[in-house]
C-alpha cells in the first residue's frame, strides 16, 4: 500500500482482524453486485469505502422518481440513466481508487458464466427469484462465495451460501428452484426505506468478512430482520443431500 491508501484505510489498520493483510486482500478483491438498486445502492458503497480493488456492478434497469425513496446511490439528476452508470459515477466520486464496471445487461447464465472465474464474492441484491436460482447455480458451480440479502415491506433476509465448503448449503436447499412463490416485489408490496440500507450494509460486512477471512459470516445461518419489531433471529440451516443444485445426487 502507498501512503495515501495507508492513511485512507488507517482505522481498517487498527483492527487485528484485518491489519494490512486483510487490507491488501481486500485492494486485491473483485466483488460482482448484481442489482443496483436498495440493497446494492447499500452494499456497493460500502465495499468502495473499503477500498476493494474491483467492483463490477450489473443491472438493466434506469432510474424512476419511485426508486429515490431507499436506493441512495442514485439522485434526481440520475433519473432516466442507467442504475449501472448512475452508480458507478457515485461510487467513482466515493473511492476514485477502485475500478467500477458497469453492465447494463440481464443477468444470464452466459453472463455469469463469462464473470465469475475473476470473481471472488458476488452479492445477489437482486428481487426476482428465477434469477436469484441462476445466481446460486452458477455460484455452485464456479465455487464462488454468494452472500444472499433480501427486504420487502417490513422484513429483511441474509445468508452466505460458500458451495466451497463441504457443510454450507446453496440458496436452493432453502428455497428450492421447483418451488415457484407467487412473484411480489416492491412496487406492489412497498417497502421500509431504511430496510434496504441495513441489509445491504450488512451483505457488505459479510462480504468482507468472507474476502478477509474473519469472524463467523453467515454461512449455515439465514439471518432474519424485523423493522417493525427490531427484532433478529437466526435460523440453522442445513444442506440438503438432495438439493437439485449442490446436492450429492446432481
Amino acid at each position: 500500500m502507498n501512503d495515501e491508501q495507508l492513511l485512507r484505510y488507517s482505522r481498517h489498520l487498527l483492527l487485528d482482524e484485518i491489519d494490512i493483510a486483510g487490507q491488501e486482500k481486500l485492494l486485491r478483491s473483485h466483488a460482482l453486485v448484481i442489482g443496483s438498486g436498495g440493497l446494492g445502492s447499500a452494499a456497493a458503497p460500502y465495499l468502495a469505502a473499503a477500498g476493494l480493488g474491483k467492483i463490477t456492478l450489473v443491472d438493466f434497469d434506469s432510474v424512476e422518481l419511485t426508486n429515490l425513496q431507499r436506493q441512495i446511490m442514485h439522485t434526481q439528476a440520475s433519473i432516466g440513466k442507467s442504475k449501472v452508470s448512475s452508480g458507478k459515477a457515485f461510487l467513482n466520486a466515493l473511492n476514485p481508487s477502485v475500478t467500477i464496471d458497469a453492465i447494463e445487461e440481464r443477468v444470464t447464465v452466459e453472463l455469469l458464466k463469462s464473470l465469475l472465474p475473476s470473481v471472488d464474492v458476488v452479492l445477489d441484491c437482486t428481487d426476482n427469484f428465477a434469477t436469484r436460482q441462476n445466481i446460486n447455480a452458477a455460484c455452485v458451480e464456479a465455487q464462488v462465495p454468494l452472500v444472499s440479502g433480501s427486504a420487502l415491506r417490513f422484513d429483511g433476509q441474509l445468508s452466505v451460501f460458500h458451495s466451497g465448503l463441504l457443510d454450507s448449503p446453496c440458496y436452493a436447499c432453502i428455497f428450492p428452484p421447483e418451488d415457484v412463490p407467487e412473484e411480489i416485489n416492491c412496487a406492489s408490496m412497498g417497502v421500509f426505506s431504511p430496510l434496504v440500507g441495513i441489509i445491504g450494509s450488512m451483505q457488505a460486512a459479510q462480504a468482507l468478512q468472507v474476502l478477509i477471512g474473519f469472524g463467523e459470516p453467515l454461512i449455515g445461518r439465514l439471518l432474519l430482520w424485523n423493522a417493525r419489531t427490531t427484532r433478529i433471529d437466526t435460523i440453522q440451516i442445513r444442506r440438503n443431500p438432495d438439493c437439485l443444485v449442490c446436492g450429492h445426487r446432481h
